[in-house]
Parts: structure tokens; sequence; C-alpha cells
């Protein structure tokens, strides 16, 4: 007989995870292996990748392993557990499973004691939630408690074969076919081996379910009183069916009575609440967003869906062929544009795309369409029915997240159809008109990436933010772009011109042709702007009136340094150092920091590079450190206060940045800075670290920090005696400022890096700097036309954006004039909000 798959439970908490365990056990009695792998080593709360390796390779008794974890650091670990697995097959025998910890645990020890395989086990505990989130939120209330039996209906429902048998009994448990009680039913038809039998509420009209799913079994809601269907077929069909009416009369052997009374439940609150529609923030019109004018029809972002041609399908062989490389051909892309947000986003955001890659390996989905191909369908129209089943599901039960998921089945399944059918997508292929403009309420991070600036004129949205990912990633692919420009641009036809302009926020619908040809004048004008800045990329940016005016680059790696020199970049004046110590399982050691700051230095040839110290904290944790669990992360322990938290870290990254200053001018930079003290502590660290280097002070190292926190930038002058420069993060100084997380779409629109309030804490430390201090900028605003004029006003001095921008921020930093910038910043800081500064 095969082993049961194993499972191991990785948790923060050691009691969390005992309790889990003890509850699986519970719902599947008997021997299965579960290992748990929960807390650190002196009994607090954490996860331990060594412990997770051991607990994996005590699981694995050959059939495979399924990873259930709880917390974000929780996957982390266990990545890293997979690589610390010294044998390849064993790896390939794990699946990290993105299921609740608590409710996937359950489903899974119910799907593995069945003999369900690893993909099937897997599977199952994913789908955990559904049943909850149907039962949440279904809108009428349970049935009284005294339910008279429901006369059969007068034929039943035609089964899908004509030998089959369907059958029905009604729910006598106080709290409806829940979680046990369904447990014991698909663990009863697993070991019954019915593979074909089928659930249903006939009392709601829900879909029919496999009776071997757990969590497929809890999404047809079955409360008290309601009649379900079981329906099976084949010689034990009989047999199968009468077991479970079997185990129905005894009321799922549950130990208190089917008729006992209990107390009335608390009435259930709606899964979640709807969100407002977001209006434009700006009465005078939207926001800009990215760079560029664009001028083209209107064309609303919902692909047509692909017409599956009504045709047998060939060859069972050759058709199981084209599906393959349609879903290989679709994940390629899902993972290019993965590339691409880890490039601008960083890895973490780039998982958004996982959840599409998942889908395409869906072994419900998947195996159903290559099962409906060797049956003699043709591939396109077996993946049809197979997503369009899948969508459909989720489509039943009202939860507005399980909608969402709907949606992502439905843009994974039309991405595989386009490839098989030959028709590619509409934006792919705009045909003999120009370019369209994308029009959409927001723009997901994958669709924004996968964007092809040579086949989207430009994009308009009718909600997001600046900060956005979205607008970070149209940057990053040249798309112009505009949002916040409200609802009613999404009821503009199909087809009707638009204009805009992404740096002055400009938007214009079917101007008038006078309008157009202005605006095409201004196309021009600035493709010549831009050709110019190109050939002069490498010559230094000076206002009208002779201000000289550093532009730099934000950089993660040497390869990103390289791209900085060849853009024309003066230093680099943010290298963020985690590129380093992301994605291994013990931190670098001073010579492999030192060789890697040396590639940048050497990729800049000899130019200024700001060398940032370690920013990572409970939103970006390493695996080796032994974090504490944080109710905010944003206010946590990170940047600075993590690196002295963990002294020897910080010795040693700033003992490979001292070896390389006295070789090439080096500024160290501490992020996260909010006291004196703070900055005092890391610096007698940094003279450590010279005394241990042994050649005294190198001549043109430099020490400043990031200003983030409003209260650094209120009392800069306090730092000014103990820093060369200032460097405003002005991503982070917006957020804290406004209280505004911009990865939260709820407040994405007021995490506006021009609101005077922020303007406000520039224009404090440029003041206290004065003559003595260098203030810079390494946020997203530098890279913003009208912001960077603004920011020169205020007394920047120089301005760190991505390699690609450089140019064009030197050639805005070229047409300023510094009397005319004061005066329009100094009016800027008295303005009423973001909308009347960009005004």
């Amino acid at each position: 007989m095969t082993p049961p798959v194993g499972l191991v439970v990785v948790s923060h908490s050691a009691a969390l995870a005992a309790a889990a365990v003890e509850l699986a056990r519970e719902m599947a009695p008997g021997e299965l292996p579960i290992e748990v792998a929960a807390g650190v080593a002196d009994g607090g709360l954490g996860t331990d990748a060594v412990a997770i390796a051991g607990a994996i390779g005590a699981a694995d008794t050959g059939s495979g392993v399924v990873v259930l974890m709880d917390l974000g650091s929780a996957v982390l670990s266990a990545e890293l557990a997979l690589e610390l697995l010294d044998d390849p097959d064993a790896r390939d025998r794990v699946l990290l499973c993105p299921a609740p910890l608590v409710e996937g645990l359950v489903v899974a020890a119910v799907a593995a004691s069945g003999g369900a395989d690893r993909a099937e086990v897997a599977a199952e505990a994913a789908g955990a939630l559904d049943g909850k989130l149907a039962q949440l939120a279904a809108d009428e209330p349970a049935a009284p408690l005294t339910v008279a039996p429901e006369p059969e209906p007068e034929a039943p429902p035609a089964p899908a074969e004509q030998s089959e048998i369907v059958e029905s009994f009604t729910v006598a448990l106080p709290h409806g076919l829940h979680a046990r009680p369904a447990a014991r039913l698909v663990a009863l038809v697993r070991e019954l081996d019915g593979s074909g039998v089928r659930l249903r509420n006939a009392t709601t009209g829900s879909p029919w379910a496999p009776a071997t799913s757990l969590a497929r079994v809890t999404t047809i809601g079955a409360l008290r009183g309601h009649r379900v269907e079981v329906a099976a077929s084949g010689e034990r069909a009989q047999v199968v069916v009468d077991a479970v009416l079997d185990l129905a009369a005894r009321g799922f052997d549950e130990t208190a009575a089917p008729g006992a009374a209990t107390p009335e439940p608390a009435p259930r609150l709606p899964a979640s609440r709807p969100v407002p529609a977001v209006e434009s923030p700006r009465p005078g019109g939207p926001l800009p967003a990215s760079p560029g004018i664009a001028i083209g029809p209107k064309r609303a972002d919902v692909p047509a869906p692909v017409v599956v041609p009504d045709e047998p399908g060939g060859d069972p062989a050759t058709e199981q062929g084209r599906l393959e490389a349609a879903i290989a051909t679709v994940a390629g892309e899902i993972r290019d544009g993965r590339d691409t947000a880890a490039r601008e986003l960083g890895p973490a955001e780039a998982a958004i795309f996982d959840a599409h890659l998942l889908l395409l390996d869906d072994p419900d989905v998947v195996d159903e369409a290559r099962a409906a191909v060797a049956a003699g369908a043709s591939a396109s129209q077996a993946w049809s029915d197979a997503t369009a089943r899948a969508a459909a599901e989720f489509d039943a039960l009202p939860d507005p997240y399980l909608a969402a998921r709907a949606a992502d089945v439905r843009a994974v399944a039309q991405q595989v159809l386009r490839t098989l059918v030959g028709v590619p997508d509409a934006l792919d292929d705009p045909g003999d008109g120009p370019p369209p403009v994308l029009v959409a309420a927001d723009l997901t991070p994958a669709r924004a990436a996968a964007l092809d600036p040579a086949r989207v004129a430009g994009v308009v949205l009718a909600g997001g933010s600046p900060t956005a990912h979205s607008a970070i990633l149209l940057r990053a692919r040249g798309v112009p772009a505009v949002l916040g420009a409200g609802p009613a641009i999404l009821d503009v036809k199909d087809g009707t011109l638009l204009a805009l302009d992404g740096a002055a926020g400009e938007l214009l619908v079917d101007p008038e042709p006078d309008t157009v040809a202005a605006f095409r004048d201004r196309a021009a004008a600035q493709a010549e702007r831009e050709l110019e800045a190109r050939e002069r990329s490498s010559a230094p940016a000076v206002t009208r009136d002779g201000v000289d005016v550093l532009v730099g680059a934000n950089v993660g790696s040497p390869a990103d340094a390289t791209a900085a020199a060849a853009a024309g970049a003066d230093l680099v004046g943010l290298v963020r150092t985690e590129f380093l110590f992301l994605d291994r399982a013990a931190a670098p050691d001073v010579d492999e920091q030192e060789a890697a700051y040396r590639g940048v230095a050497t990729a800049l040839g000899g130019k200024r590079i700001t060398l940032r110290t370690l920013d990572v904290g409970g939103d970006k944790p390493l695996p080796y450190l032994p974090l504490p669990a944080e109710a905010n992360a944003f206010l946590g322990l990170r940047g600075i206060r993590l690196a002295t938290a963990f002294p020897e870290l910080l010795a040693d990254q700033l003992l490979a940045m001292v070896r390389v200053a006295h070789d090439t001018p080096v500024s160290v930079m501490f992020p996260m800075v909010a006291t004196v003290d703070e900055l005092l502590a890391a610096r007698r660290v940094l003279d450590e670290a010279i005394a241990r280097e042994g050649r005294g002070t190198p001549p043109e190292l430099q020490v400043g920090i990031m200003v983030e926190v409003p209260a650094a930038a209120l009392k800069a002058a306090a730092f000014v005696p103990h820093v060369d420069f200032f460097s405003i993060g002005t991503n982070d100084l917006t957020q804290y400022t406004l209280a505004a997380e911009r990865g939260n779409p709820a407040v994405a629109t007021v995490a506006d890096p021009l609101d005077p309030g922020v303007l406000r804490l520039v224009d404090a430390v440029c003041r206290a700097a004065g003559e003595q201090v260098l203030v810079a900028v390494c946020g997203e605003a530098a890279a913003d036309p009208l912001a960077a004029q603004l920011l020169i006003g205020l007394g920047v001095r120089e301005l760190s954006v991505a390699a690609p921008a450089v140019a064009g921020v030197k050639q805005v930093v070229r047409e300023v004039e510094l009397a005319g910038a004061v005066g329009r910043a100094a009016a800027a800081l008295t303005a009423s909000g973001p909308a009347e500064v960009r005004g």
C-alpha cells in the first residue's frame, strides 16, 4: 500500500501549531505523518529554516510532502529550507502550499489520510476557506431548529450518466454540514473508493461538488434543514450511496444528539463591505503618472473573449501537445512580467504573479482538460470548458475575494485560449488604426508589466496613485499615463479620441482638431527634447542661471550600476545593498560584500557611490535574522533600528564599505533614522570599522542619513553637525506624513508627494542644511518633472532616479531658472493640497 503524503506545519507559534495538529488528527484519525517546525530555540515566536528542513525529512515517506505555513516570514523560511535539502529528488517531492494554516491543515489531513496524492492534497488545502466564506457571506438566516422532512421531488435531476443513482438526505445537525462531519463524509467516500460520488445542496441549488474533496464539499453550504443530494455511478454506486445515507442518519457520528437544541447563532455580517468608488483627487483633472504624450482612440481594458471553434478535436496526442505548448508559452509570458516587477518593485511584490502561474498548474483544471482531450475534444474546447467550470464555481460564492479568484481564472484562461486559437490580445494587435489609449478603473501590476508601449499609446485610470506599483511599472515600461480621472471616464464610448500628457496630468476627451494638432506639436517637441537629453546625458545638469544639480541613479546590483553609467549618471545616489542579503541562508561575509561594492564602483568609473546600510525589517524579513512578529512592521524594528539590534551585521557591512572607500569616493547612508542617538550609535560602529581596517579615515568618505521619518525632517538642524548630506526618501516620507500606505488601494490617492505637508518637511530639511550639508532626494518624486522643479526651488541639489530617467531629469534641470523655481516652491508651501500645487 502506498504510504500517505506527509504534512509539515510551519508556524511562528509552537502552541498554535500543536493545537492545529490536534484538530487535524481529530478530523482525520489514524496514522498520518504530520511534523511540526514552530517557534525558535529559546521558546519565542519565529521560524527556523533548519528545523523546517528536518521536519520535511521526517515527514517524507516517499509519497511527497505538503508544507503549510502561517505568516509571511514562515514562507521565506520554508523556501530556504528547500534549499537546505541535499537530495534534489527530495526537494521535488515537496509542495509549499498557500492555504490558510488551520483550515488548510484540516483539509489536507483528510485528503492525505484518504490516499490522495501530493498535488491533490495541496489543491484541497488551497481551497479550504471556500466553505467558510460561502457560509459567512450567506444572506439568508439559518432554517428553524425543527424542520419537517421535505417531500421528494417528482423526478430527480437528470444525472450525467443514465446508470447514476441519485438519493438525498436532510441535514439535521444544528450547525449544518460543518468541517468535522464533512471530513467524516469525505473520509468514508475515499475509503470506499467513491471517486465519482457527487453532492449538491438541492435546497439552494448549489453546483455539484466531488464528495472526495473536503474543500468542495464545504462550498455547497449545507445548513440544518437543507436537503443534500448524493449521486454515484458504477458497480458500487448503491453501496457508497447507502453508506453516506447511513452516516447522515447517524448524525455523522457527532457526540451531540442530532435534535439537541442549540443557542440561536449570532447574526452574520457580510464577508466584506464594498469600497466606495475612488473619485478624482484633483478637481481640475487627473494626476500625472507616467510622462509622455499620447493621442489615440479610447479602448476599455475589457478584452473580448476568444471564440472557440466548434469543431471536433484532431489526434489526441497532437491536441495534447498543443495544450501543453500553449500552457508553457503563457507561463513564460507571466514569468517575464514577474521579472519586470522584480526589477522595478522587488521580489515580494513580484510574487503577485505567482497566483497566475499556480492556476496554470492547478491539477483540478489541467487534469480535467487533459481528460477531455483524451476523450476526443479539441485542446481549445477542453481548456475552455475546464476553466469555465472552475471560474463558475468561484462565481457561485458571493464573497468578493473569491470573485477576484474567478477573474484570475478567466484572465489566465483567455491567455491560453488566445495562444491555442491564434488570436492575439486586442492590445497586441490593434489592426490598421493607431495604437489605443487604454482606459480602466485601475490596473493590476501584472497588466501594467505586460503592456507594450509600441502597441498601447497611453493609459488612463479612473483611480490609482502616482506611487502605486502599477504606476511605477508604467513608468518603467515607458507608457504615458494619467490617473485619478474619475469614474466618468469609464463611460466614454470606445473609439472616442483621447489626448493625454502624462507629465502634466492633462486629459482631453474628444478634443477639437486644433487642440489635437497642438498636442501633436507638443509631442514632437517632447521627442526632440528627449533626443537632445539623450545626446547630452553625460553632460552636467546646470540650471539656466548657473546652479549645478547632481543627477544620480538608484541601483540594486552591479548590473544596475553599469546601466546607470551608460545613462550618464553623475553618481549613484542610492545603492540598495539588500540585493546581497536576500535569498540566502546566511548573511554575506565582509569579503563578499567588499567585492560587490567594488563591482558597483568599477561600473561608475571612479564616480561617487552612496551605499545605504541594510534596510530590512518586519515587512522585508531575512530568514537568518530572528525577528519578532510585529503588529505594524512599518513602525517597528527596521532600517537603522534593526542594524543596531544586530551590531555584528552592521559592523561587517561598514568594514566592507570602509575598505572600498579607500579606493573610490563612498558615501555611507543610514536608513530610517528618527533620533540623533540612533545616528551617533551608528557612527560609533563606523568609527570602529575604520579602526579595524587600520588605514585611517578614507579621504573622500562621507556620512549621511535618509530622511524618511517626519521627526527627522522637523529636527534636521540637530543632525547637521553629524552628517555630510541628507537624502530624502519621498516614498516613505509621504506615507508616514499622510498616514497612507501607498500599497493600500483604499488610501493610495492620499499618498501624494506633492502634498504641501510633505513639501514643508522638505523645506525644513533644506533650511536646516543651509550651505553646510547637501540635500538629495532619492524617491519617486525626483523623476517627476514638476516635482523636480519644486525640489530645486526648495534647495535640493541632488536628484537620484532610476537609470532610464537620468537623461530626462538632467534636461528638466537645464530648463529651470532658479529664481522662478524658488517662487513657485514658496507658493506650493501655502497651497491647500496637491491639486493646487499642480495647478
